[in-house]
């Protein structure tokens, strides 16, 4: 039996490959998409079942109960519909960046008693690259100075990308730093970097799906762990195999790719 799925923002970019390669699979069905109102007429040629406006997503997740909704949409979207997910029994896939630490534990919250999947990043690649880093950099040692670059289409909201960010988190822990030691910043202050700190810096321009490289700096040498996005398949595809792995699994906290991988 086809396992169903309901796109959130199915006009823009994520979400229209998103609702073609689910109409493309065997296994899965587009039960309903949703947009804002003034987007709904790009929806037409979908084969979903329903087409609602973003203001009627809870009566889209109350018709298909336990479909999984699968949302890449804008952090105030995406609460409104986790909760709307919650409601109504529907496991609910994110792949939004941006969310304030308020908005996270809600979303925390929620995974206490719904099914809640959220990933700045649903790349296996990036996803692997996560566990590397913590060995290469404890490996390297101290004598290694880590930065981070990022570039993105001239789109994009919020920097540093919530990839950036993702891979940051293994090289922050490795190194015994916290979210205040990222440096995103050294225009304002004139003096010499600081061994304890990790830089991102972010690059916004034309179409760039997304590239992001970790410079290890040291003596005589430097090592570049780059990973290129080519094209929103790759989230894409990511964001279907945690829909088919967690619709098995049972709420207590806030599942990620790391799961689908290791599990």
């Amino acid at each position: 039996m086809a396992l169903s799925i309901i796109v959130m923002g199915a006009a823009g970019r994520m979400g229209a490959t998103i609702s073609r390669l689910v109409e493309e699979a065997d296994d899965l069905a587009l039960v309903a998409v949703v947009e804002r109102p003034e987007a709904e007429a790009r929806l037409a040629g979908y084969a979903a079942s329903g087409v609602f406006a973003s203001s009627d997503v809870a009566a889209a997740a109350a018709q298909f109960p336990g479909a999984v909704i699968i949302d890449f949409t804008a952090p105030e979207a995406s609460m409104v519909n986790a909760r709307a997910a919650a409601a109504a029994g529907c496991p609910i896939i994110i792949g939004t960046t941006g969310f304030s630490d308020e908005q996270l534990a809600e979303l925390d919250a929620l995974a206490e008693t719904a099914l809640v999947f959220r990933s700045a990043n649903m790349s296996v690649g990036v996803n692997v690259i996560m566990d590397i880093l913590p060995r290469l950099t404890a490996l390297l040692g101290e004598a290694y100075d880590i930065e981070m670059t990022e570039i993105h289409h001239n789109k994009k909201k919020d920097a540093p990308s919530g990839t950036a960010l993702l891979l940051a988190e293994p090289l922050l822990e490795a190194r015994g730093l916290s979210k205040a030691d990222i440096n995103t910043n050294r225009f304002d202050v004139r003096e010499p970097r600081r061994h304890a700190e990790i830089g991102i810096q972010s690059l916004r321009g034309g179409d760039v799906v997304g590239v992001h490289t970790v410079y290890y700096m040291g003596p005589g040498e430097r090592i570049e762990l780059t990973h290129h996005a080519h094209s929103r398949e790759n989230f894409a595809n990511g964001a279907l195999r945690a829909a088919r792995w967690i619709s098995a699994q049972k709420p207590g906290r806030v599942y990620n790719m790391q799961d689908v991988l290791h599990n």
